[in-house]
């Protein structure tokens, strides 16, 4: 057991069975122990690869996409441009790159990253060492300074924790981890019958199912979107994820670029869970902000312009390279429909605007529409 493990597990000796959600955060967010707070899990060295790590070309159609948008909110002489859980801080620095081609929008920035961990926060002011805008790093959205606000959030809504409730025979129980017989951790389910779900949130599932419900995320979307309903702007969020809510276990881990048991490696393994547009969606419109997608990350990048892009970087190029620019792109847009597998299809866009806003570029088509 890790180190991570050991603290998980003395505290379900002394307090008892935790909840998903918390376990999560331990692993995950431990000041000292957890996941994020003691590595860089970025690249081909490390647990998994992100899709700026696969391509400049992801974070440089960001970059312009944000140019856009302000545009189109008529180009405010001040303006946030914040990213959530920034990584290495490739997004931003390709991001920033590619908007020099409107030195006016640069001129109007301000980047806040939004950054827990101490060891990619040191990663990220290496990678924007020298940037034009101003950079400072936050602890939370809450904390970000006022005024009309940008947002990225690229593969951030799936790791914050979650809760998963089970169905009995009596009703829905929320998931929990304790410690079984061997005092190895296991899943259990908490006594008490959740009857809020029982009457909202699929009654006629059957025993034995799962449902996942992240407030956090909820929370944070809530927060995002109240500050794009008051101030102007825009949230974009790209992550893995399903659009309708539904049931399912989507609780993984992975570590070296395999998946992992959930429960042998806390604190070693990365941890997520699939991402509920539908739920975000929904968080979003409580704080009177509209949406629009989800669209697919392959019809998404597309739409901006992603192959264009890769042909004029490729025709710059040696053979070799030519071949890596075009397969790095059929990695990001391969699978842009929901019958397919891949990146451009497991993946999804969803738009956080104000409402009565102006209409984001690359979501023309919503996954929901009939």
């Amino acid at each position: 057991m890790t180190a991570c493990g050991d603290h998980i597990r003395d505290l379900i000796g002394s307090s008892g069975p935790i909840s998903v959600e918390r376990y999560m955060e331990i692993a995950l967010g431990h000041p000292t122990l957890g996941y994020y707070m003691t590595r860089d899990p970025f690249g081909a060295s490390g647990d998994f690869i992100t899709a700026p790590e696969v391509s400049q070309i992801f974070g440089e159609l960001l970059g312009l996409w944000c140019v856009d948008y302000w545009a189109r909110m008529g180009a405010p002489g001040r303006v946030q441009l914040v990213e959530l859980g920034p990584g290495r801080g490739t997004l931003m620095r390709d991001a920033l790159r590619a908007a020099r081609v409107v030195p006016a929008f640069l001129a109007a920035v301000e980047v806040a990253l939004v950054e827990t961990s101490p060891t990619l926060r040191a990663a990220q002011k290496t990678a924007l060492a020298g940037v034009a805008p101003p950079v400072a790093w936050f602890g939370g959205v809450e904390d970000i300074p006022g005024g009309p606000m940008i947002a990225l959030a690229n593969e951030f809504f799936d790791a914050l924790p979650a809760r998963q409730y089970v169905k009995t025979t009596e009703g829905w129980r929320e998931r929990v981890i304790g410690l079984d017989g061997r005092g190895e951790l296991g899943f259990g389910a908490a006594p008490r019958v959740h009857e809020s779900i029982e009457e909202s949130i699929e009654a006629n599932a059957p025993d034995g199912a799962i449902l996942e419900r992240n407030l956090v995320a909820e929370r944070v979307m809530f927060t995002l979107a109240k500050r794009v309903a008051k101030r102007g702007g825009a949230v974009l969020a790209i992550d893995y994820g399903h659009v309708k809510s539904g049931v399912g276990d989507t609780l993984q881990a992975m570590r070296r670029h395999e998946f992992v048991d959930a429960l042998a490696e806390p604190g070693e393994a990365d941890l997520t869970t699939h991402v509920d547009f539908e739920a975000l969606a929904r968080a979003a419109a409580r704080a009177g902000a509209s949406t629009r997608g989800p669209v697919t990350q392959g019809l998404f990048l597309n739409r901006l312009g992603a192959g264009e892009r890769a042909r004029k970087l490729a025709a710059g190029a040696d053979a070799a390279a030519a071949r890596r620019i075009m397969s790095e792109l059929t990695r990001l847009t391969a699978g842009g429909r929901l019958d397919k597998v891949g990146m451009g299809g497991l993946f999804k866009a969803l738009a956080v605007t104000q409402d009565g806003g102006p209409e984001p570029i690359g979501f023309s088509e919503n996954l929901a529409s009939p």
